[in-house]
């Protein structure tokens, strides 16, 4: 079943984030299972939004990701992402 994954990011700066994402992406299957990805910035921090094909596609990707993240200073207060049910999820409007 999909997920929408939910993480609040205090602090952290759309130019941290550009350099985190940018070096995430290099990494070879890093985003396998994950359906879309949207970042908010906002004056606080970063809103992050995914959607995975399931939780253990999402708990790879975390696993992955904590190693770069840390490698590159991240410091944030934080709470745990929050996973929800996905009961339906598109693209209105786009077509191939």
């Amino acid at each position: 079943m999909a997920i929408l994954m939910h993480a609040t990011v205090p602090g952290i700066t759309a130019e941290q984030y550009d350099a985190l994402h940018a070096e995430l992406l290099s990494i070879p299957g890093m985003f396998d299972g994950c359906l879309s990805h949207v970042c908010v910035v906002s004056p606080e921090g970063l809103d992050i939004y995914d959607v995975w094909e399931s939780e253990l596609h999402a708990n790879v990707f975390a696993e992955k990701m904590m190693p770069v993240v840390e490698a590159q200073g991240w410091h944030s207060t934080g709470g745990r992402p929050e996973a929800f049910p996905v009961h339906n999820y598109g693209f209105p409007g786009i077509t191939e």
